[in-house]
């Protein structure tokens, strides 16, 4: 499905390091990230994650942790698939990104950009971006369900606290609805179905690690199965 708004296909990362990253490739220990879009794309979300087995809901582990508590809908979810490095910083780094995700979709479920998740793992240009593209949501009265799957993670610290996340989507499970009509837009599988994602972070003073830079490639060769 297209759910994502080619407004975050417009970012463009700042570090040219990020730009020349190689693709998606399975496990985490490479470059940078990419966030990508859609038809009415959308940027991130949901309800469990996976390291290869699945860790918790985001909402109990922000909850857990005092951070913002993050809710999807029964019938949306993100799963995110990818291995622990065993290094705590680059563990860190895809906990938070995953939350970012998720963040910019509640924000979308919920048909608010003042949600406190959203400023809390997006800044700069990262959350500009993420307002725009949730508006584009909330204007058109749409929502999205189903499932949508990241997975092929890629991260690389840059100093001690910077780093580069690099990801695929498949979003061949997860299609646009309408509030009002309650229709669901059924969208075929195409290349477009996949995106791949480079996405920059930054650590702030209290350990968070927060998005501020996305760039997306929809039907990406290096995502598509």
């Amino acid at each position: 499905m297209n759910r994502r708004p080619t407004l975050l296909a417009a970012l463009a990362l700042t570090a040219t390091a990020a730009l020349t990253l190689s693709a998606c490739g399975g496990g985490s220990g490479s470059d940078e990230g990419s966030a990508k879009d859609k038809d009415s794309d959308k940027i991130a979300g949901a309800d469990t994650g996976s390291e290869k087995s699945t860790p918790p809901s985001e909402s109990s582990a922000s909850a857990a942790e005092g951070r913002p508590k993050i809710d999807f809908p029964s019938d949306a979810k993100n799963v995110f698939e990818y291995e622990k490095t065993g290094d705590p910083a680059k563990d860190a780094v895809l906990a938070d990104s995953t939350l970012s995700v998720n963040s910019v979709d509640e924000a979308i479920f919920v048909g608010s950009t003042d949600t406190e998740a959203l400023g809390f793992y997006n800044t700069e240009k990262a959350l500009s971006g993420s307002i725009t593209y949730v508006l584009g949501y909330i204007k058109k009265d749409d929502t999205w369900v189903g499932e949508t799957r990241y997975f092929d993670y890629k991260v690389t610290l840059s100093g001690v606290n910077g780093a580069y996340v690099t990801y695929c989507s498949d979003e061949s499970k997860s299609f646009i609805k309408n509030k009002k009509t309650e229709k669901v837009k059924d969208t075929p599988t195409t290349a477009d179905s996949y995106v791949l994602y480079n996405t920059k972070l930054e650590k702030r003073a209290d350990g968070v690690w927060q998005t501020t830079d996305v760039a997306s490639n929809r039907g990406s060769k290096e995502c598509q199965p």
